[in-house]
């Protein structure tokens, strides 16, 4: 005989949002992307600006070693 697990699983620990990345001065994409970022916060849509958060933190990883 096999036994079923009814009881729920343990407790989730969600951490704290990631700080707003910086767009890269001189930089287009970071440029465009913080404009769109701005715009999507005034319009309240937070979904888009999590998206442009994620696009710029990610875009940003081709900055290191740029001088």
């Amino acid at each position: 005989m096999t036994t079923t697990k009814t009881t729920m699983s343990d407790e989730v620990h969600v951490g704290l949002p990631l700080d707003e990345p910086a767009a890269e001065p001189g930089c287009g994409v970071c440029a465009a992307l913080d404009r769109q970022r701005a715009g999507a916060a005034e319009t309240g849509n937070f979904s888009r600006v999590s998206d442009c958060n994620v696009e710029i933190r990610n875009h940003s990883t081709g900055h290191r070693g740029r001088q």
